[in-house]
């Protein structure tokens, strides 16, 4: 028999939930976490609804937790935050599958693992459409954040990794028959930057050696590269030239240079970090975050982002909800 939420209950539901939460912390109105001396809370919230942000097609609830986790987490990353826990809040229908909510708890449970961060608390309600709504709490030294605002003319343009990838693995997941020209391997690839985005906690070490010095303005790339760069030079009354984005073979590959180009600047859900720093410290970052770090451009006087084939950067194009 597959039981359903309906068939629980609120009082039946909660238990199932509160094995994938540390029991000395839930079980009371709220969670007690504590923050070393000198930093500060950084709290950030996503909201993800069922055929907005994720769909049966593309995602199985192992997936969708894991993508939930992940974005919160980048959130904390590009603030320079290291993880304290989430919160989860849900909204069900009443005939969910118990069998999916406990694969979206595994999804998230695996991600958060991964870097040593635990569900503190939640909350359950009935809804005619599911909705997941995910609180990460974060610390950062203070004085030590990364902040749009902190571009300054001269600044090198880094980013973390690679763009594009996610939304071609979208298109692979939503038609498969579009990637003929790719192997296996390759096809996994893309699916799996879709499907398993890897928040960029990893750089926050490097990052706060850097930030002690110098100050830092960054933002993941959820939105996009080309939202990111636009709101780092927008916060910061700057303008960038963006010489060289790099494309991953496998990209440029199944759709060739043109469309691979887009879906780097406009695709979205990529994770990753793009920054803004002084040069030296920029390199000193790449020989730290991998091969596939690379320095986009340079920040300059004045209001315009403009491409190495002279276009100006545009957020038309990006996604936006409304």
């Amino acid at each position: 028999m597959n039981l359903t939420v309906k068939d629980l209950g609120e009082q039946g539901l909660l238990p199932i939930l509160q094995k994938y939460c540390p029991a000395e912390i839930i079980g009371d109105d709220g969670a007690i976490l504590s923050l070393k001396d000198g930093y500060s809370l950084v709290v950030t919230t996503d909201v993800l609804v069922n055929n907005v942000h994720f769909s049966d097609l593309t995602t199985s609830p192992e997936d969708v937790g894991w993508r939930a986790a992940a974005a919160n987490l980048s959130d904390l990353a590009a603030m320079g935050a290291e993880p304290l826990g989430i919160t989860v809040g849900l909204a069900l229908t009443p005939n969910l599958a118990i069998d999916w909510l406990e694969g979206l708890y595994r999804g998230l449970s695996s991600c958060l693992q991964v870097y040593q961060t635990a569900i503190v608390g939640g909350d359950v309600c009935r809804a005619t459409e599911i909705n997941i709504s995910i609180t990460a709490l974060g610390q950062v030294a203070k004085n030590e954040e990364i902040r749009r605002f902190n571009a300054k003319v001269g600044d090198s343009i880094v980013v973390t990794g690679y763009h594009g990838l996610s939304r071609a693995g979208l298109e692979l997941l939503l038609h498969p028959e579009t990637g003929r020209n790719l192997n296996s391997a390759q096809k996994k690839r893309l699916i799996q930057a879709h499907q398993r985005p890897q928040p960029r906690l990893d750089c926050i070490p490097h990052l706060q050696k850097i930030v002690k010095q110098f100050p830092i303005a960054g933002m993941d790339s959820s939105d996009g590269l080309a939202d990111a760069i636009i709101q780092i030079c927008r916060c910061s009354g700057v303008g960038a030239e963006i010489e060289r984005i790099p494309l991953h073979p496998t990209l440029k590959e199944y759709v060739g240079a043109e469309k691979a180009l887009e879906w780097a600047l406009y695709g979205g859900e990529d994770f990753e970090l793009v920054l803004s720093l002084p040069p030296d410290s920029a390199r000193e970052l790449l020989e730290k975050v991998g091969e596939e770090g690379a320095i986009i451009g340079q920040i300059v006087r004045g209001k315009e982002i403009k491409l190495a084939d002279g276009r100006n950067l545009s957020l038309s194009s990006g996604f936006q909800h409304f």
